[in-house]
């Protein structure tokens, strides 16, 4: 066939389609009309925010007066500012320390409740429930007197003779018992090792059992060779959260950074610079600084994933 012949071809096999109905062009229009609320939530909640911090992140802004531009200088500040770089260790010990711990725990009670127990729906939102309060005022609030000097924590250990020390107001212990209080918080993490352990074929742990492998060798040629996308998943998105904590800080500190800042969050420091001392410009900066050490790590993690994270295709 020419290549007219074809063109004609094309011509009446395209005349021959049915038109779209009036009901089906209309979908469209719905379904923007029903989406232009989110559009507007995202421009004005979102989008817009960000652009204006981005903005003021270069200005000299005390929420008082008019913003003035500055260039570079909030973010040179940053450069020599002994806080910020005392914010930015803790919330780095804070992260490494917290997020392994919180993940080991949840991996490992998801293997229990792997097995089949009864009553798996009551032990699951039993277990989830912590990470649904984690981040609420009232939790932190019993957090605090659970190890406050006259707390829970002391009193159990007064049963034994032994004085517990200060953990809030001691500078070697303050931190730890946020740690502490983020690996508690597994709830969330526990629920989708739970379901990615569902996911894992039986007959693989058969087929190992009958080349005589134990219950520790499957966990290591198995499970978790299987679970690592899960675990990659978890491991990103706790590692954002953990950045991001400031509720437990606040309130367990008392709002100060605890002692000689010793729970200086970087959070809490961009709070007190835009809110306490009405420094919003530096502030703004700080946060974007923190958008920055968030988004370099997650690029790392996901390079990093090409070498350990195994996709079973």
């Amino acid at each position: 066939m020419s290549a007219i012949g074809e063109l004609a071809a094309l011509r009446r096999t395209k005349a021959e389609r049915p038109k779209p109905s009036p009901a089906e062009q209309g979908d469209n229009k719905a379904a923007l009309v029903f989406l232009a609320p989110w559009f507007a939530g995202l421009a004005l909640i979102t989008v817009g925010p960000i652009t204006a911090s981005l903005y003021l992140s270069f200005t000299d802004y005390s929420l008082l007066d008019a913003p003035e531009w500055t260039g570079l200088d909030n973010y040179i500040a940053m450069a020599g500012d002994p806080r910020l770089f005392t914010s930015l260790r803790v919330t780095f010990t804070y992260v490494f320390v917290s997020v392994p711990l919180q993940l080991a725990a949840a991996l490992g009670l998801a293997l229990f409740l792997d097995r089949g127990l009864r009553g798996l729906p009551i032990y699951r939102s039993v277990f989830y429930l912590p990470s649904l309060m984690g981040a609420s005022v009232a939790v932190a609030i019993l957090w605090r007197r659970i190890f406050g000097n006259a707390g829970l924590i002391n009193q159990i250990l007064a049963l034994f003779g032994v004085e517990g020390p200060g953990w809030i107001a001691h500078p070697d212990y303050a931190l730890g018992t946020l740690i502490v209080f983020n690996v508690w918080t597994f709830g969330s993490p526990m629920v989708i090792f739970l379901a990615g352990l569902r996911q894992i074929p039986r007959h693989l742990y058969e087929a190992s059992a009958i080349d005589g492998a134990g219950k520790a060798r499957q966990f290591r040629s198995v499970t978790i060779p299987l679970l690592t996308p899960i675990i990659f998943f978890n491991l990103v998105l706790q590692t954002i959260f953990a950045f991001q904590a400031f509720t437990q800080a606040f309130v367990v500190s008392g709002g100060t950074g605890g002692p000689i800042d010793s729970t200086l969050f970087y959070t809490l420091y961009l709070y007190e610079e835009g809110f306490a001392n009405l420094h919003m410009g530096y502030a703004s900066a700080m946060a974007w600084l923190l958008l920055v050490i968030i988004a370099a790590l997650t690029a790392v993690n996901f390079f990093a994933s090409k070498y350990w994270v195994f996709y079973d295709d």
